[in-house]
């Protein structure tokens, strides 16, 4: 990763799924740009390791316990970010999870799981930052979708579905939040090497008679750029989403895939 100027200094980004991944990646991605940082997971260790990083750069940070899915945790992580530093400036709505299995064996209990966290964990994040951007007048709302809520396979309705979900969300806040200026964007990740993605491979290369490390290759070889992003990549984006440079960019689904969805 780059480094890049100082253009949050004096801001405040909220990072839901900040223990790993793609949230890691951005929770750094900030800290890098001076922004102070609030790391939000309930992989309290992890997410710890995430906020030591952070305050490497020399910026304020908070390690919180939060549910995404329980709206009093969220509710309450946030009362707590505006305690420390009256602001929020970006949120990053990143935490999420996988399942996927034929639709005959999807339960409703994993089905539920799935939108519980990779949507309505969305939602009740959303709800709660946006009164202080209202207020504000100003800030930016970034959804982690993915190119599953764009396209879809086979054995994986619940969660294209959550990740079509995000972006209709999306589209909604913007719609409402724009009169304020402030903005709301999904972005929309193609493969990424991620634990998560990892874990994929493993349980769907399974299904089909591949190894982890052969599943990864032939989901590189469908993309153009013949290659997986890091993590870092999408978060280039998401900062990009919340700078001074995107103020007339809302309500967009932005795909960070190498142009796999395209192909």
């Amino acid at each position: 990763m780059l480094m890049q100027s100082k253009r949050f200094s004096g801001q405040v980004a909220v990072i839901t799924g900040a223990a790993n991944g793609i949230g890691r990646a951005c929770a750094l991605r900030f800290a890098q740009e001076a922004a102070n940082v609030a790391c939000l997971d309930l992989a309290k260790a992890q997410n710890e390791v995430t906020a030591a990083e952070c305050q490497d750069f020399g910026i304020d940070v908070l390690a919180l316990d939060c549910d995404v899915t329980d709206r009093n945790s969220v509710e309450s992580v946030i009362r707590t970010v505006l305690d420390r530093w009256g602001r929020i400036d970006t949120l990053v709505a990143s935490a999420g999870i996988y399942t996927g299995d034929p639709l005959p064996d999807v339960s409703l209990k994993q089905w539920q799981r799935v939108i519980d966290i990779n949507l309505t964990g969305v939602f009740l994040s959303n709800q709660a930052v946006a009164p202080t951007l209202m207020a504000q007048r100003s800030g930016s709302l970034v959804n982690i979708s993915s190119m599953a809520g764009k396209t879809s396979w086979p054995g994986s309705a619940e969660y294209s579905a959550s990740k079509s979900g995000v972006i209709g969300l999306t589209r909604s806040v913007a719609m409402e939040l724009a009169p304020y200026g402030v903005t709301a964007n999904a972005v929309c990740p193609g493969n990424t090497l991620t634990d998560m993605v990892r874990n994929v491979a493993g349980q769907v290369g399974s299904r089909d008679g591949l190894s982890a490390e052969a599943w990864l290759e032939m989901r590189a070889n469908d993309c153009p750029m013949k290659r997986l992003a890091e993590p870092w990549e999408i978060a280039g984006v998401v900062a990009f989403l919340a700078s001074e440079d995107s103020r007339y960019i809302t309500g967009q689904a932005i795909e960070v895939d190498g142009g796999l969805v395209m192909s």
